[in-house]
């Protein structure tokens, strides 16, 4: 079963994420950042991951420990639901349209965090979200999931739509990366014999 479950507490954030990599798309988070909320539903429906995240945090501050701390935990969640990576397909790739929006992903379960981040966003706030919390959370879950992560905005001009493209995008690459490979289904991808 690749499913995990993981509790992060520090003074700032306590946060459980509850995650099955086979799901249907099923979504219940609840972190207190309403848009950052939506974003993780569109995550968990366009990977076909089922995801459960509760989180706490210092929100009275503001909302970058509770996002970036949710990145961590969701990021440790998938590296213990992936175990070694025998089967995967290991590498996706997505460009997804939303709009005005265009969004190119690709990324590599390879247990090597690198994120390369070509966005601008033409506002600095989505409601009361600060967009730059975007980068944070897929800083922090590249760094903790062992993802090689690329993500470009080839256009856009509305930051809601180039925001939800972006999870979105992400989403379908890592559903590409998480399936199995019916012609390496026991084998794990890599000449190393490990990742």
């Amino acid at each position: 079963m690749r499913t995990a479950t993981v509790t992060r507490k520090t003074a700032e954030t306590e946060i459980t994420v509850t995650l099955d990599l086979d799901g249907t798309g099923r979504y219940d988070n609840r972190t207190g950042v309403g848009f950052f909320d939506h974003m993780l539903d569109q995550l968990a429906r366009h990977a076909l991951i089922d995801l459960t995240v509760r989180a706490t945090g210092d929100l009275h501050i503001d909302d970058h420990h509770t996002v970036e701390d949710t990145g961590i935990t969701i990021g440790q969640a998938l590296t213990e639901a992936l175990g070694d990576k025998t089967g995967i397909r290991r590498y996706g790739a997505c460009l997804l349209p939303m709009d005005d929006a265009l969004v190119r992903c690709a990324l590599d379960l390879s247990g090597r965090p690198y994120l390369v981040w070509d966005m601008a966003m033409p506002t600095d706030k989505i409601g009361t979200f600060d967009t730059e919390l975007v980068r944070e959370f897929f800083q922090a879950l590249s760094v903790h999931g062992g993802i090689t992560l690329h993500v470009e905005a080839l256009n856009g001009f509305n930051s809601p739509h180039i925001a939800e493209a972006t999870f979105k995008s992400v989403a379908r690459a890592l559903r590409e990366a998480l399936e199995t490979d019916p012609r390496m289904a026991e084998a794990i991808p890599s000449t190393k014999g490990a990742l």
